[in-house]
């Protein structure tokens, strides 16, 4: 299954809880000191921007979000970044590289399960700049018409999540949304689209949505670790055979993420790389 959760993991709680309160106190800023970074543009890397940029039949979605581009190591890449709150910078600095040291320790782990090499995913297929997402759902006046996030897939190669307490992320099974109960200071761990097809379908990207709270804001914090715009997204030769041919067509990230925009539309990026 490509959701599940970790514990025991190398970011130390203050870490987390530093980030926790950046996110908080970045929110709730006044809407002046958030305006220029808003954008509704999807190929800008830095940005903030609310639910409207889901916006599908008439529906709009309830959250806002500050997303991040960082370089490995962050050097200059943290000039982008907003400078309010003062510690913005400095903890989400500190974060990333915590957050993506777990992570791509992950994908060697999964490597030595599936008989890959160890280095399989530092090359092109984890080596883009790491995005950091902060979410916020705040409260919604009516959960039964407002949905915080649509349901999809996510596009990254993987995906740490670091949950609030406040409910709301389900993943469907059996063609049934079940909620998510994170544990204490784990992180949510979700395999994107590209793993599942690299892995010619050994690994599933398992799709996901966030629903509101009538009473309670939430947030989350995402890590997520992808491929650089020309790499390939192709089964890899160690998952194919005569009985195990070819599930899914090659094509690169950049190609990838401009099918991943039609899935909101109802098309899973999946689907639309499938073999025919």
């Amino acid at each position: 299954m490509g959701f599940f959760q970790v514990i025991n993991h190398s970011v130390p709680e203050e870490a987390m809880r530093n980030m926790e309160a950046v996110c908080r106190e970045f929110f709730a800023l006044p809407a002046a000191n958030k305006a220029a970074f808003y954008s509704g543009d999807n190929n800008r890397t830095n940005r903030y921007f609310s639910g409207s940029t889901y916006e599908t039949g008439g529906n709009k979605y309830w959250m806002d979000c500050l997303r991040l581009g960082c370089s490995i190591p962050v050097g200059d890449s943290k000039n982008n970044w907003p400078h309010k709150p003062p510690n913005l910078r400095e903890v989400i600095e500190k974060y990333t590289m915590l957050t993506r040291d777990v992570g791509m320790e992950l994908l060697r782990l999964l490597c030595e399960a599936m008989g890959l090499r160890p280095d399989y995913f530092e090359g092109d297929l984890g080596g883009a700049d790491v995005i950091v997402t902060l979410n916020h759902y705040p409260a919604c006046p009516d959960p039964t018409t407002m949905i915080g996030l649509p349901p999809r897939c996510d596009r990254n190669l993987l995906s740490l999540l670091l949950p609030s307490a406040v409910p709301g992320l389900q993943i469907s099974h059996n063609g049934k949304w079940m909620n998510v109960e994170p544990l204490p200071n784990a992180f949510i761990v979700n395999f994107g689209l590209p793993l599942e097809v690299v892995t010619n379908g050994m690994l599933k990207s398992i799709e996901h949505r966030v629903v509101t709270n009538a009473t309670l804001p939430r947030m989350s914090l995402g890590t997520c670790i992808t491929p650089t715009k020309d790499c390939l997204i192709a089964p890899a030769e160690e998952f194919l055979s005569d009985e195990n041919p070819p599930r899914y067509r090659g094509v690169t990230y950049r190609e990838f993420n401009h099918i991943h925009s039609i899935a909101k539309f109802g098309l899973s990026s999946v689907r639309t790389t499938r073999q025919t």
